[in-house]
């Protein structure tokens, strides 16, 4: 939570919107999904020590549902045993910084139509079980509330 809580934080500050644990259509659950204003869609899977990165075998299935991909992680984990070819996040859970950004691979457009919507219907769903819960949900810019 330390570490995603920086990721998130610094998403926003970037202008995405994040889903943490969003279902893929695999069965496989991403730590974090961002929409960004481009409508670009990155997956970040936070790892929280070397061990966790390397019993995970996963995360390669994950650059097919996104544009691109982010390890993330904290100043305790060495940031060399992260492959190159994906992007790298920093955080100590008060803020982030990415220290790679990630290269581009575009997804399909049937896959993107087929996320686009997993994500609008897993973030009404939060947002309505939110409500139900007396939660204040703050409209986003440009929405009349």
């Amino acid at each position: 939570m330390l570490v995603r809580r920086g990721v998130q934080r610094l998403l926003t500050q970037m202008g995405a919107h994040v889903l943490p644990e969003l279902s893929l259509a695999t069965g496989r659950r991403a730590d974090l999904v961002a929409l960004t204003r481009q409508g670009d869609i990155w997956i970040i899977e936070v790892k929280s020590s070397i061990e966790d990165f390397r019993v995970d075998r996963k995360w390669p299935d994950y650059r097919l549902h996104c544009d691109r991909f982010f390890f993330a992680t904290h100043p305790g984990v060495p940031a060399d045993i992260f492959p190159d070819e994906c992007g790298f996040i920093l955080s100590d859970g008060y803020g982030a910084e990415m220290m790679r950004d990630a290269p581009e691979h575009r997804m399909a457009a049937a896959t993107r139509k087929a996320l686009m919507l997993r994500i609008a219907r897993a973030g009404a769903a939060r947002l309505l079980a939110a409500e139900l819960a007396g939660v204040s949900v703050p409209a986003l810019d440009g929405e009349s509330e």
